[in-house]
């Protein structure tokens, strides 16, 4: 069975993005673009939830003409080559998307997850990973905690309906800054 990872970054005060929506205060120093990396060997398919893959469409397709950062140097063929699925009601696609998901999410994801293939990688956006969360469909939790306080946003884990108990797998500083810590569920079960 395919697993679907949740890979994020974070604020120190819980935001996904600013109170404006910005999303300018990651830095992926040389430690957290590897570790990035190391999850998208990984991976075979991105999934989305359209406020992201509308920042991320407004980007990676010619991104080497917009940044010259290694990271994003790396990222932008693999961005552009893997299959690219969006959850939306609305959203027709694009050239981009492979694949809208509108309705049953529970059953398309599971349905996913039981396709032959390498993992499903899940980045950022809060909306989409509350659903998949609050139907147990997220594996694991990659959650990158950068020093800064953005006072206002979309929170990382936007009311969950039940508690959420989750194993530590591994935590450590990269880049002398930035916290990443993985999770697995360890119980989905309200207490």
């Amino acid at each position: 069975m395919r697993k679907i990872i949740y890979w994020v970054h974070t604020s120190v005060d819980g935001f996904v993005d600013g109170p404006n929506g910005e999303f300018d205060w990651p830095v992926m120093g040389p430690e957290l673009s590897a570790y990035s990396e190391a999850i998208d060997e990984r991976v075979d398919t991105l999934l989305f939830g359209r406020p992201v893959w509308q920042m991320m469409v407004g980007f990676w397709p010619a991104a080497e003409t917009m940044s010259q950062d290694p990271h994003t140097l790396k990222f932008a063929p693999f961005w552009r080559a893997a299959p690219k699925i969006v959850f939306s009601r609305t959203y027709e696609g694009d050239e981009w998307t492979t694949r809208v998901i509108r309705d049953d999410v529970q059953a398309e994801v599971t349905a996913l997850k039981s396709q032959p293939g390498a993992d499903l990688l899940l980045t950022g956006g809060a909306g989409l990973a509350a659903t998949l969360t609050d139907l147990g469909l997220i594996d694991e939790y990659h959650i990158a905690v950068h020093p800064v306080v953005l006072g206002g946003g979309r929170k990382l884990f936007t009311e969950p309906k039940q508690r959420l108990n989750l194993r530590t797998e591994q935590s450590r500083v990269v880049d002398g800054q930035v916290v990443v810590t993985s999770y697995t569920l360890a119980s989905a079960a309200a207490e």
